[in-house]
């Protein structure tokens, strides 16, 4: 064999090793903007780990598989998209971190109820909070799918789902519009409470522009602002919009219906005109921030309005 063809054979070899190794070595760090900071990610996650039902909605609905979820309060919207052997990492309050640890995986999500834990799971695998402010849902999940598409490649899917989205609010807008005042209820442990513009379902009179019955409305965390059935009848909604919270966290299914066939309450103009929409309830309390169950809520309104 002459020397140039060996030179030549040798120098073939070194330029497939490189080509070879290309993708790993010009694989590029993505540094992620978010709440509570910034976090480095590398290449694309194979193995992934969310605390909350939202992210895992949005993830669900870019097609990304995920390695590990909460273990309480899966929303029935949900059912069949968990995988099997998915890891439970704790409820969505408190993180199993030992069990996050030995996952070795690749990236880990925390939002809303879980935000908390970013402090403690920063320290152990590269951890991103998609919390999302109540007084603007709509921005708030567009923006996690632009993250979440930058963070997986998904760039375009997620323009996809935006697209989808923005659509859909405008349709629920021309549909309320001349359609009266609104009020969002919520039930809870047969309470009754208002949620306002800054609440779980904010986008009924941010997005979709329906005019509040009560001119300020104080949004307590889990119950509202407590209102009488009296003062339900005063104010006299053309619509109402139930969160029936017993439901949504699986302790009494039927209680909002049940509370809401009352004297005073059947007397609203809402009432008499079948202007009562009652809400998934775990999609409006449970992962209120995920797009497949803003969709869902979305499509129930718009029912309600077109009815």
């Amino acid at each position: 064999m002459s020397s140039l063809f060996r030179t030549t054979a040798f120098v073939a070899a070194l330029f497939a090793g490189t080509v070879a190794l290309a993708p790993a070595t010009f694989a590029q760090d993505k540094v992620i903007t978010h709440p509570q900071g910034e976090t480095t990610v590398s290449g694309v996650p194979s193995v992934v780990l969310t605390q909350d039902w939202a992210v895992f909605d949005d993830l669900d609905a870019l097609g990304v598989a995920v390695a590990g979820v909460p273990s309480s309060n899966a929303p029935s919207y949900l059912d069949g998209k968990v995988a099997a052997d998915a890891l439970q990492i704790g409820s969505l309050f408190e993180p199993d971190f030992e069990g996050i640890a030995a996952s070795e995986a690749d990236i880990y999500f925390v939002a809303g109820r879980s935000a908390a834990a970013y402090g403690t799971a920063k320290d152990i695998l590269p951890t991103v909070d998609l919390s999302v402010n109540n007084g603007s849902i709509i921005e708030g999940v567009e923006h996690n799918l632009a993250t979440l598409g930058e963070i997986f490649g998904l760039e375009d899917k997620a323009a996809e789902l935006t697209a989808a989205l923005e659509a859909k609010v405008a349709e629920a807008r021309a549909a309320a519009q001349g359609k009266g005042t609104a009020l969002v209820l919520v039930t809870n442990a047969g309470k009754l409470g208002v949620y306002g513009p800054d609440s779980r379902v904010s986008w009924v009179y941010n997005e979709i522009g329906m005019p509040s019955a009560l001119d300020a409305v104080k949004d307590g965390d889990h119950g509202g602002d407590a209102v009488s059935f009296e003062f339900l009848l005063e104010v006299n909604p053309d619509w109402v919009f139930v969160v029936d919270r017993d439901a949504g966290t699986g302790e009494n299914s039927g209680a909002a219906a049940a509370l809401l066939d009352n004297e005073l309450f059947n007397q609203t103009t809402a009432a008499q005109q079948g202007h009562i929409v009652y809400l998934d309830p775990q999609a409006s309390y449970i992962s209120m921030h995920g797009y497949q169950g803003v969709m869902l809520l979305l499509d129930q309104v718009l029912d309600g309005l077109n009815g």
